[in-house]
């Protein structure tokens, strides 16, 4: 470990352990350098680190504290990152693999949690999405809030970043570009009711299912576009 990375890490034990607890202001930067046996320059490198983590939020003039440490926040990079990984194509396979894990568990415990109302925001996206059938735009949106309201149904606040920092918003738009495109916007939008009437039966086996085919179709989808993809660039002259 290089001496930043101890610095971080002392920070965080007083975080974990309580003695900074959320929401507490930190000493200020020479007290907390000399509480922690460190200079002023490492302690400050440690902050800005654990600012840009969102673990510390530094605010002019009044000093730093530590964050809600919510999941929500602290996972918040998580999509930009994704968005940082549209030209590889290694990258996007393994995103997909890690959503088709995720997501089919995900929507089987939403089916043994959703409410009324959480059912009636999953309908309400997918009359949207049937309503924009070949609009790229709206079938983005709506797509990204038809699984947010799925996945919000479990009350797991891990699980919802987790879910949409994979997706990713880019990624999500690239794809039905494609399907529709493809001419297979009307499969997918079939996929989404199949979820949704799993959902309303509170059939967890069956919400499950009906998630891992669409998921694996869309997986499916995006490795042969890539593989198309790579092979035309293969066949492209060099120096062309």
């Amino acid at each position: 470990m290089s001496l930043t990375d101890k610095a971080i890490a002392q920070i965080r034990e007083l975080i974990s352990t309580g003695a900074l607890p959320p929401g507490s202001k930190l000493p200020p930067e020479p007290e907390l350098a000399a509480q922690l046996g460190l200079s002023r320059n490492l302690a400050r490198e440690a902050v800005k680190a654990l600012a840009v983590a969102r673990v510390l939020e530094v605010r002019r003039g009044d000093g730093t504290y530590v964050t809600s440490l919510q999941p929500s926040l602290l996972l918040e990079g998580l999509g930009g990152a994704v968005e940082l990984l549209q030209s590889d194509s290694v990258a996007l396979r393994e995103l997909m693999e890690v959503r088709r894990l995720l997501e089919p568990l995900a929507t089987a415990l939403a089916a043994t949690r959703i409410s009324d109302a959480g059912l009636a925001e999953v309908k309400r996206h997918l009359d949207a999405m049937r309503e924009a059938r070949d609009d790229v735009e709206r079938l983005n949106h709506h797509d990204a809030a038809f699984h947010r309201a799925v996945v919000s149904a479990t009350a797991n606040e891990t699980l919802l970043t987790l879910l949409e920092g994979i997706s990713g918003r880019t990624l999500r738009a690239r794809i039905w570009r494609g399907l529709v495109d493809d001419q297979a916007s009307g499969r997918t939008l079939a996929e989404h009711e199949a979820i949704y009437d799993a959902l309303s039966r509170r059939d967890a086996p069956l919400s499950q299912a009906a998630a891992l085919l669409h998921v694996s179709n869309t997986e499916q989808w995006l490795r042969e576009r890539l593989r198309s993809a790579a092979s035309a660039d293969d066949a492209t002259p060099q120096g062309a």
